[in-house]
């Protein structure tokens, strides 16, 4: 429970400007983070070159480039953090799919050539497409599906972080699964 006091306390400090406050609060929260890491690189294929270490990292550079932040609530911030560890992703499977096609030429050995795997990167940029798609038709649908997915957060926690109820998240949740699913197949 202190531990929960601390990091409300934290984040009513960065939303103060106190940017410090960061650097103490991941600390509270980083088995956490890690954790969604683990579940959002558990989708990945295996031998991803991030590790859930890496892509919190990532996403805490992320973090710290951000303005002025509303913070709500833990929920709250660990939303932002999977949306920080989504744009780490994409960008790591653009770069990778950059380099397969020639854009950047890079050294590397044959063996780091079959780690270079285009239909991840496509997988990748086609859910990053299908959610600027669902984020034009319903930005709330698509912060669920980021809570949900990359987050891994528990449909009480995304209720907490968008502030809606949690059987609205559960009913959209239902939905949405199935046209992410629907519009991913669609890509292929």
């Amino acid at each position: 429970m202190a531990t929960q006091t601390r990091v409300t306390a934290l984040l009513v400090e960065l939303e103060g400007g106190r940017r410090e406050a960061l650097d103490e609060l991941v600390p509270l929260v980083y088995g956490e983070l890690r954790e969604i890491a683990r579940q959002k690189l558990r989708y990945e294929r295996s031998g991803h070159t991030l590790t859930s270490t890496a892509l919190v990292h990532e996403a805490y550079l992320k973090l710290v480039q951000l303005d002025r932040i509303q913070w709500e609530s833990r929920a709250h911030f660990l939303a932002i953090a999977a949306n920080a560890m989504r744009k780490v992703l994409v960008d790591h499977a653009r770069r990778r799919k950059r380099a397969k096609r020639g854009g950047i030429v890079p050294h590397v050995t044959l063996h780091e050539v079959a780690d270079l795997s285009v239909k991840e990167a496509d997988r990748i940029l086609d859910l990053d497409d299908a959610l600027d798609k669902l984020a034009a038709l319903n930005p709330r649908h698509a912060r669920i599906v980021e809570c949900r997915f990359f987050g891994g957060l528990t449909i009480e926690e995304t209720a907490t972080a968008l502030d809606v109820s949690a059987a609205t998240v559960k009913r959209d949740w239902t939905l949405l699964y199935v046209w992410l699913q629907r519009e991913l197949e669609r890509e292929f």
